[in-house]
């Protein structure tokens, strides 16, 4: 698994006035009761507030579990999840899921699907004035009275965002919400989820299995860690390469150990 991440200088300030969770990961390992092989071996990153970090890697390398285990919907055979000097060990409303399928309620309009998640922690004049406002963040405020099956995939994701901002949560765990669209629309919501990121300091974390795809389209700038016991740690190293030429070091770990340095542009 490869986790990219902004180089430090370059991080963007949030630009209000709250910011989102520290995340920190530590040495991580987990291990199915049905195997003997760990799916995540030893993994360890930090996130702060406004940053945003992709697990990269193939289809069943463990990005999906490690997800789970940083959101506590499931607890790690060791090593640790703390956020903002807590460790994680259940769920909480202040980390949103979002993944591939929007799973909006056909039969509501944009903005009662946007408003469902805070009925029940919201009074009501609270949800009027929150509902419009991350329909604008999103650009889908001309669109709030529309039957959401009316809407293109695009659109139906950007409703299933402004949704999971509702609740002003300080983390965003993306599972591949994108991966379903076109590439112009994948590529302009991804920009607008870095936007975000930037703007109110939410600490993202956002799966993908298409390695290449996520450079290119996320702007990653630089590689903190690979962690991988695979043939195809070279072949993604070098796609790597020609993507980032000039960033930061690749460290390999596992069985195929080595660091790789980008050559300057």
């Amino acid at each position: 698994m490869m986790l990219t991440k902004p180089i430090p200088e370059q991080r963007a300030q949030p630009k209000g006035p709250r910011s989102g969770a520290h995340l920190a990961v530590k040495a991580l390992s987990h291990t199915y009761r049905w195997t003997h092989d760990p799916v995540l071996d030893d993994i360890s990153f930090e996130a702060e507030p406004g940053e945003i970090v992709a697990l990269l890697g193939r289809s069943g390398c463990g990005k999906s579990t490690l997800l789970h285990m940083i959101s506590g919907l499931s607890q790690p055979s060791s090593g640790q999840v703390v956020i903002d000097g807590n460790t994680v060990t259940e769920s909480s409303p202040r980390w949103v899921f979002m993944f591939q399928s929007p799973s909006l309620l056909p039969w509501l309009t944009v903005a009662q699907n946007v408003a469902m998640g805070l009925k029940f922690t919201r009074r009501s004049h609270e949800i009027a004035r929150r509902v419009p406002e991350v329909l604008d963040l999103v650009e889908m405020g001309s669109h709030a009275d529309r039957n959401v099956q009316d809407l293109s995939g695009g659109q139906q994701q950007r409703v299933a965002l402004a949704r999971s901002l509702a609740p002003k949560p300080d983390m965003l765990l993306l599972d591949e919400p994108f991966s379903a669209l076109d590439a112009f629309t994948r590529r302009s919501l991804q920009y607008e989820v870095r936007t975000i990121a930037r703007d109110l300091g939410l600490t993202i974390i956002m799966v993908s299995h298409d390695v290449s795809e996520a450079v290119r389209r996320t702007e990653v700038t630089a590689v903190t860690r690979y962690a991988a016991d695979n043939p195809q740690v070279r072949e993604h190293l070098v796609e790597l390469q020609r993507r980032l030429a000039g960033g930061d070091d690749v460290v390999v770990e596992g069985r195929d150990q080595g660091t790789v340095a980008f050559p300057e542009a």
